[in-house]
């Protein structure tokens, strides 16, 4: 497997444990550190301690969704550059151009990509930075 990814941190805001386990499983195998967050109201203070080379965010979350927890972390200096890959299954083009103005890197629709392409997607985003 391609080990672009080995050594790099990223952070997980999903709240879907069994999509979250699976993609998990993956994303050990490449060598990256993985901390997933399943409640929107620790993401923010995950983010900032971690300091990740990337955030992969689902919208549609409990307590605080994807749209607000983005604005946070696009607010901050500290979390600013940090790109944001949204992962979610809102795919309506309000939704994709709301999370591109709020400074989403990329916009990919679950429904769309398999588990093998997640992978390739963070790599994408972490290549750009």
């Amino acid at each position: 497997m391609n080990n672009s990814l080995s050594g790099k941190s990223i952070v997980w805001i999903e709240d879907d444990k069994f999509l979250g386990k699976m993609v998990s499983d993956r994303i050990g195998k490449t060598g990256a550190r993985l901390a997933i967050v399943t409640d929107g109201l620790k993401a923010f203070e995950t983010v900032r301690a971690e300091m990740p080379d990337v955030v992969i965010l689902d919208l549609l979350m409990s307590n605080l969704d994807g749209f607000e927890i983005l604005k946070l972390l696009k607010a901050d200096p500290a979390t600013k550059p940090i790109p944001v890959l949204v992962l979610s299954n809102l795919g309506q083009q309000e939704e994709i151009a709301r999370a591109r103005e709020l400074g989403a890197a990329r916009f990919v629709v679950k429904a769309t990509i398999g588990l093998d392409g997640i992978i390739p997607e963070i790599e994408k985003v972490i290549s750009s930075r």
